[in-house]
C-alpha cells in the first residue's frame, strides 16, 4: 500500500493559509460570530433557565410579583438571543463571502501553476486530471471551512464552556467528563489518521478513473473507428472497480470508527444519568445546576458526534486537495531568472553555441544534443530534416523554451533566452505545429489569439492572406463559426489555414513551422503552401519537414543525424552532393528506384 507523504496535509493548509489570509478580516469575523452564535444561543439560553429554575425552586412566587421578580432574566434572555440570531446572520455571510473570495484566489493559483508548468509536465499528465484535480481542490477548501465552522469550533467553545459554568459547581463530575472526552478526542485522532491514507488513496483512484474518461473521450474517433469500444470500456470499469474498492475501505473505515465512538457517548450519557439521577441526594446539587448538566452534556456529546461525520469530511477534503497540492509543489521545470528581461528582436539572428541538452526517462537518459553549433542569419529561411528522432521538433522547442537545455546557449539578436522572460520569447515567434492549436471558440477569436485588440477587418485580412477567407466566409455564421474542441468541425487544411492566419496577425519577427503540411490533402497542402510562402516573407524562418518539397524552395537546408549536422546548405547544392539529403530526395520524389 502507496505510503502518504507525511508533509502533504501540512502542504495543503499551507497553500490555503496563503490565500485565506488574502481575506483576514472575513475570516476572523467568521470565527467570532461562529463563537459567539454558539455561546450565546447554545449555552447561554440554558445557563438563564438554570437560573430560574432555581429561583423558582427557592420559593413560590406571587401572581402579581413574577415580572418584578423574573425581569432580569426576561431581558437577559431577549438580549442574548437578538446577539445570538445577529451572529448566527452574521456567520452566515462572512462564511459565503470568504468562500467565494479564496474561491477565486485558488482558480488563480491552480491555473498559473497548470499554465506555467513545461511541456514536459503537461506531456506526462492527462488533462482530464488535472482539471479534476483543480476542481476537487477549490471544493475542498469550502469543505474545510465548513467543518471547521460547524462541527469544531462548537466542539472547542463547548469544552470551555462547559469547564468555565460546571467547573466550579461540579468539579467531579466535570474531570470525569473531560477525561472520557479525551478518550474519545485521541481515539477519534488516530482513526482519523489512518483514514486519511485512505482518502487519498480513493481521490487517487478517482482522478485516474476522471483521467481515462477524458482520453478516451478526447480521442473518440480512434476508438470508433478501429472498434475499440469494449476495449475502453475494460479500461475504464478497471479504474472505475478500483474507485468502489478504495471508497469501500473507507466507508468500512469510517463505520468502525463510527461505531466505537458511539459506545464512548453512550457511556458518557449513562454516567450524566447517574449523576442527575443521585446529584441533590448525594452532592446537594441545585435542581437549576442539574438541568445545566444534562442541556451541557447532552450537547458537547451530540458535537462529538458531529466530530465523526466532520473528520470524515476532513478527510475526503485534504484528499481531494492532494493530487493539486502535489501539483502546487512540483518545482517548474522551465522558469524565468529573476532578473529576466524582455526579448527584444529588432533582426531575427538566432544562433545556436555549444549546445547540450539531454532528457531522462526513469534511470535512462537520452542525449539528444551534444555541443550543437548552428546559426540563422537575420531574415533567414532554413529547412530542418532528416529521420524521425534526429532533433528536429526538439530544436524549436529549445528554442521556445518548452524545455530548458543543460548547457550552452540559445541567443536571439545576442540575447540569452534563458535570461529573457517565456511570455516575451514567445511572442516574438509565432509557432505553426502540425495539428493546429485551435479553441472551441469562434474562428475570429482564434485567428485574432496572437492579437487580441486586432480589428475584423485585421482579422479578414490575415485569413484572406492565409488563403482561409473563402471557406469562412461560406460557413452559415462565418467568422462567428464557433470552431468546436481543438477545432474538430472543421477539415485539417481549414484548420491549418485559421493558424497560419493567426500567425499572419501576430506579425512576429521569428516563424517556426513544425510539420505544417505533413497531415494535408494535395489540394489543401497547395493552398497552405501558398500561404506560408507569404508568411515566411521577410521573417527569419525555420521549418521542420520530412516532405522535403516543403522546403526544398528555402534558402538553406540543415540535416541532422542523431543530434548532430549532417548536411548544410542550398536544396540544388545538397542534390548535387550526392549525400544524405539526395538519398532522402530521391526516395520521396522516385529520381531513382531500387532494383
Amino acid at each position: 500500500m502507496a505510503q502518504t507523504d507525511p508533509t502533504l496535509t501540512r502542504r495543503t493548509l499551507h497553500y490555503y493559509w496563503q490565500a485565506t489570509r488574502n481575506h483576514l478580516g472575513l475570516f476572523i469575523a467568521m470565527v467570532c460570530s461562529t463563537i459567539g452564535f454558539g455561546v450565546l444561543l447554545t449555552y447561554g439560553n440554558p445557563f438563564m433557565m438554570s437560573l430560574i429554575v432555581d429561583r423558582v425552586s427557592a420559593g413560590p412566587v406571587a401572581a402579581d410579583q413574577v415580572f418584578q421578580v423574573f425581569w432580569p432574566y426576561i431581558v437577559a434572555l431577549i438580549a442574548i438571543n437578538l446577539l445570538g440570531q445577529a451572529s448566527s446572520k452574521l456567520q452566515d455571510y462572512t462564511l459565503w463571502k470568504l468562500e467565494i473570495a479564496v474561491s477565486y484566489d485558488l482558480a488563480t493559483q491552480a491555473f498559473d501553476a497548470l499554465s506555467n508548468q513545461s511541456m514536459t509536465f503537461h506531456s506526462n499528465r492527462f488533462g482530464g486530471t488535472l482539471v479534476s484535480q483543480t476542481t476537487k481542490y477549490m471544493n475542498a477548501y469550502s469543505q474545510l471551512v465548513e467543518t471547521l465552522t460547524f462541527p469544531f469550533l462548537p466542539v472547542l467553545e463547548s469544552v470551555v464552556m462547559v469547564c468555565i459554568i460546571l467547573l466550579p459547581r461540579v468539579p467531579v463530575y466535570v474531570a470525569i467528563l473531560m477525561a472520557m472526552l479525551v478518550v474519545y478526542a485521541f481515539i477519534s485522532y488516530r482513526m482519523y489518521k489512518r483514514i486519511l491514507r485512505l482518502n487519498e488513496q480513493a481521490a487517487g483512484a478517482q482522478n485516474n478513473l476522471s483521467g481515462e474518461l477524458s482520453d478516451s473521450v478526447t480521442n473518440i474517433l480512434a476508438v470508433k473507428t478501429y472498434g475499440r469500444e469494449d476495449y475502453e470500456r475494460a479500461l475504464f470499469d478497471q479504474a472505475n472497480r478500483e474507485v468502489v474498492a478504495r471508497d469501500s475501505k473507507r466507508m468500512m473505515a469510517s463505520l468502525a470508527r463510527g461505531v466505537i465512538t458511539a459506545c464512548i457517548a453512550l457511556c458518557i450519557m449513562s454516567m450524566v444519568t447517574v449523576f442527575i439521577a443521585g446529584g441533590n441526594a448525594w452532592f446537594g446539587i441545585t435542581p437549576g445546576t442539574l438541568v445545566l448538566m444534562f442541556t451541557y452534556t447532552y450537547t458537547i456529546t451530540n458535537q462529538f458526534n458531529f466530530i465523526n461525520s466532520g473528520l470524515q469530511r476532513l478527510n475526503r477534503a485534504f484528499g481531494d486537495a492532494a493530487g493539486m497540492t502535489t501539483v502546487l509543489d512540483e518545482p517548474r521545470l522551465v522558469a524565468d531568472a529573476e532578473d529576466a528581461q524582455p526579448l527584444v528582436v529588432t533582426e531575427g539572428r538566432i544562433e545556436f553555441k555549444d549546445l547540450d541538452f539531454w532528457y531522462t526517462d526513469g534511470d535512462v537518459k537520452t542525449q539528444v544534443f551534444d555541443k550543437f553549433n548552428m546559426t540563422i542569419e537575420p531574415g533567414e529561411r532554413i529547412g530542418l530534416v532528416g529521420m524521425s528522432g534526429a532533433g528536429k521538433s526538439t530544436l524549436t522547442k529549445l528554442l521556445l523554451r518548452l524545455s530548458d537545455i543543460q548547457e550552452g546557449e540559445i541567443l536571439v539578436d545576442g540575447q540569452n533566452v534563458a535570461e529573457t522572460t517565456q511570455q516575451s520569447l514567445r511572442r516574438q515567434i509565432a509557432y505553426v505545429p502540425q495539428e493546429a492549436l485551435l479553441f472551441h471558440r469562434t474562428i475570429a477569436e482564434n485567428i485574432a489569439y496572437g492579437k487580441p485588440d486586432a480589428t475584423m477587418e485585421e482579422i479578414r485580412e490575415a485569413a484572406r492572406q492565409a488563403n482561409a477567407l473563402e471557406f469562412i466566409e461560406k460557413l452559415p455564421e462565418g467568422f462567428e463559426t464557433v470552431t468546436g474542441e481543438r477545432g474538430i468541425k472543421l477539415s485539417g487544411g481549414q484548420r491549418q489555414r485559421i493558424a497560419i492566419a493567426r500567425a499572419m496577425l501576430a506579425d512576429c519577427p521569428i516563424l517556426v513551422l513544425d510539420e505544417a503540411t505533413s497531415a494535408l490533402d494535395s489540394e489543401s497542402e497547395r493552398l497552405v503552401q501558398d500561404a506560408l510562402a507569404r508568411l515566411m516573407a521577410g521573417r527569419t524562418a525555420i521549418v521542420v519537414a520530412h516532405r522535403l518539397s516543403t522546403v526544398a524552395s528555402l534558402d538553406r537546408i540543415v540535416v541532422l543525424r542523431d543530434g548532430k549536422i549532417a548536411e548544410d546548405g542550398p536544396h540544388e547544392e545538397l542534390i548535387q552532393a550526392g549525400g544524405e539529403y539526395a538519398y532522402l530526395w530521391g526516395r520521396q520524389t522516385g529520381a531513382y528506384l531500387e532494383s
